[in-house]
């Protein structure tokens, strides 16, 4: 039977007068605020050996203590869900992933995922390296993100794989609409990302704590009349919401992007951030041959191209 987790902290003068299950959720990062804030009503965290709740306010030296259950791993099932696939040998399978698809599961979203139909297409042909949530998935793009992701069937090819991306030698390439007229006809985004302070659902250009993020953008077209530029971004690094971040930290963020371009009106309904991720390109696991792949623009992306002209 699994055992709880102990999580024991000395509260430090940065944190002093700070909400205990903000301190927590700071703490680890990979547990909602929400989810602390039932471990708290569930009488899991103490201060000073006595119960919290969550409203109370740390003093400097107070010691925390939290016992964290073992996580219940659900049953991922396979659903017979159409997949547009690009390329598929024994090795990998590359799938031109619609809008308002989620990758892999995660809690409260157990099916109509990727993996779900992934698992049925595949049967038992996966890799296993990320465990029973993510069987066969080595790297990701947003939900409302369209395009090309691949999908490992063995370890060995996921190893492989993942040490490409581990040191940004994998082809990405994606086209993107972005609000205002960009003048320079490409240029580069070096700017580090990392967990926004105000927002911790958010990703932001951070000064410090940050990872080294690298984004070269090429300008397609303009459109003057609307106020738009359709660009070409290459990824040299991978960080969650790259292409969002950086291009709404130069002033430019993406038509309809929900997040990253709060405020910003426009007539056109994308059902989220107008981002597709055009061509892949990476050395094959067996045959050790460069094998790029290229996932057409989604309807409602050309029409729009279209619309602007």
């Amino acid at each position: 039977m699994d055992e709880y987790k102990a999580f024991d902290f000395t509260v430090t003068d940065e944190y002093e007068g700070m909400r205990i299950d903000k301190l927590i959720s700071e703490l680890i990062s990979d547990l909602s605020r929400s989810y602390i804030q039932k471990l708290i009503d569930d009488k899991l965290v103490t201060c000073n050996g006595k119960t919290a709740k969550s409203s109370l306010k740390v003093s400097e030296l107070d010691q925390i203590h939290m016992d964290i259950p073992p996580l219940v791993m659900p049953e991922i099932l396979p659903q017979d869900i159409p997949l547009d696939i690009l390329y598929e040998d024994n090795d990998v399978i590359v799938i031109n992933k619609p809008k308002d698809m989620v990758v892999h599961p995660a809690a409260g979203h157990y099916e109509n995922t990727l993996v779900n139909a992934v698992m049925f297409h595949c049967k038992d042909n996966l890799s296993g390296i990320n465990g029973v949530l993510r069987p066969g998935i080595v790297h990701r793009i947003d939900k409302d993100t369209t395009g090309s992701v691949i999908i490992c069937k063995n370890d060995s090819s996921h190893q492989f794989i993942a040490d490409q991306l581990k040191v940004h030698s994998i082809n990405r390439v994606y086209h993107a609409i972005c609000y205002g007229i960009i003048k320079d006809d490409e240029g580069d985004i070096d700017a580090p990302i990392g967990r926004s302070t105000t927002d911790r659902k958010k990703m932001a250009v951070v000064s410090s704590g940050g990872k080294n993020a690298f984004t070269h953008f090429k300008v397609l077209k303009r459109f003057e009349q609307d106020n738009f530029t359709y660009i070409e971004c290459r990824l040299k690094t991978g960080r969650t919401h790259q292409i969002r971040v950086h291009m709404a930290h130069i002033g430019h963020p993406l038509l309809g992007d929900e997040v990253y371009a709060s405020g910003r009106k426009s007539k056109f309904n994308t059902n989220g951030q107008c981002l597709h991720a055009k061509t892949l390109g990476f050395i094959h696991p067996t045959t050790k041959e460069y094998l790029e792949i290229d996932a057409p623009l989604p309807e409602y992306f050309s029409h729009l191209i279209e619309v602007l002209k």
